[in-house]
């Protein structure tokens, strides 16, 4: 959607941070099941997600982010192997909150528009106004992605981004089907709707053909909140045209720093408003008092991972590589994974840090779990709070999406000890100034196609 086709957005505020918790089970690690402190079956615990998002609106966070994999094998990680379909999770989500926005993963590759269009809409609703789409076109990790939906094999990568920008298309136009003011329900005069204000895409394209409407109305913020993460050079330039929110995991800030520039600028070329796209960095802190604390938590959680998971779990990545009488503390290069041909696009940014600093076999599943961010994000309240805001303030983020490795410690412990830093500093609200996930970003609200058509003409 182009910047004429959106209405004006809140007035212009001061430039803040801005907050995701990433919701998964048990946390980001893999073993953190294993933790003392974790609650084994959280995975597939209502109360215990509802205290999760509920710990997150206390911290004014902006989002509660569900993510989601359509196949899983031996070697998933524990907290996807039993868990909840998001759109159903974020709408009770929803239900057990009042400000805080509810985004939910959803594939344009294993799922019509029109389906997709309708729940989300029905969940925007529910909210009244919080949701957000995490656009995904699915990597199959697993190896049987389309083995469940009827296919032989996984769409090709760029076929699935050609296919997920028509999806889009579709599905935003099907989320205009209904002017804001097309009901009318006139007791006395018997009419219930103006047939004026009801559309039809009509659309033929080479994946969809979709004619609508859609059986339900805008909602009070028009469309969810559009997130995706832009990593490959499809997924960016997929990104630029339609996301709201990016979301990306940088290790250090020279990185964080290109991407945001480059990214903004693909916005901008693309006919929009760089402003008007946000870009969230991935973070996994370990918050204690002192450094040294910090460091221990970290290695009572990696102390949990076993040889057989670990080593299971390289080997199902890495497949051409052969780990046999390896164990997690062998060395990444007497393996051979600085030189290794892999095409995963989350490998390729791990290459050079593996290559330069020969890690552990340990170091590097939590790596590729995304459990560990770096020796800057492990230590007090203070120092994590510093790394986020000299971040923020040298343009390598507008917020970050808060990973924790360990949940809910993690999430208690960024809520409770680093929230009110950035509170204190400025950096970060202190009160929720808006209702809707748009305004909480201000984002402006999309216009109505079909009426901005009509003016126009």
């Amino acid at each position: 959607m182009t910047q004429s086709q959106q209405q004006s957005g809140p007035s212009q505020r001061k430039r803040q941070i801005h907050l995701s918790a990433y919701l998964v089970g048990t946390g980001m690690h893999v073993a953190g099941w294993r933790h003392p402190h974790a609650q084994p079956d959280a995975s597939i615990d209502i109360d215990y997600y509802r205290k999760l998002a509920q710990t997150a609106e206390r911290g004014k966070f902006d989002i509660a982010f569900i993510a989601d994999s359509l196949a899983i094998n031996e070697q998933s990680h524990p907290n996807i192997l039993n868990r909840y379909e998001p759109i159903t999770l974020i709408t009770a989500l929803a239900c057990a909150t009042t400000h805080i926005g509810v985004v939910a993963t959803a594939s344009t590759s294993y799922i019509e528009p029109f389906n997709l269009a309708r729940l989300l809409l029905s969940a925007d609703h529910i909210s009244k106004g919080r949701v957000g789409w995490n656009i995904v076109t699915t990597r199959d990790l697993s190896g049987n992605t389309a083995l469940n939906f009827g296919g032989q094999e996984h769409y090709e990568h760029s076929y699935r981004y050609k296919r997920a920008e028509e999806f889009v298309e579709v599905i935003q136009g099907l989320w205009d089907s209904w002017e804001d003011d097309a009901f009318q329900r006139d007791k006395a005069s018997g009419v219930f709707f103006d047939p004026d204000k009801l559309h039809r895409i009509n659309h033929q394209g080479e994946f969809f053909s979709v004619q609508g409407p859609l059986n339900i109305a805008r909602s009070q913020q028009g469309h969810p909140v559009l997130v995706q993460a832009g990593n490959s050079e499809a997924g960016q330039s997929f990104a630029a045209k339609s996301a709201e929110v990016i979301f990306s995991i940088k290790y250090n800030i020279e990185d964080a720093q290109t991407f945001y520039r480059s990214f903004k600028e693909k916005a901008a070329a693309a006919g929009r408003s760089p402003e008007d796209v946000y870009i969230l960095q991935g973070i996994s802190p370990i918050i204690a008092e002192s450094d040294e604390a910090a460091k221990a938590k970290l290695r009572q959680l990696e102390a949990l991972i076993t040889d057989e998971q670990g080593i299971g779990f390289l080997a199902d990545y890495f497949r051409t590589v052969d780990f046999s009488g390896f164990t997690l503390e062998s060395r990444a290069i007497d393996v051979g994974l600085d030189r290794v041909d892999e095409k995963k696009s989350d490998y390729k940014k791990h290459q050079p840090v593996i290559a330069r600093e020969n890690p552990t076999l340990r170091e590097v599943y939590s790596l590729l779990t995304g459990s560990f961010s770096g020796d800057h994000l492990v230590g007090t309240p203070e120092k994590i709070a510093d790394t986020l805001e000299h971040w923020f303030q040298e343009r390598a983020a507008d917020g970050f999406m808060l990973m924790a490795p360990l949940l809910p410690d993690g999430l208690d412990d960024f809520v409770n000890l680093v929230v009110p830093i950035l509170q204190e500093r400025g950096l970060f609200r202190t009160e929720y100034e808006g209702s809707t996930l748009r305004e909480h970003f201000g984002l402006p609200k999309p216009a109505n196609r079909f009426s901005a058509a009509e003016v126009k003409a």
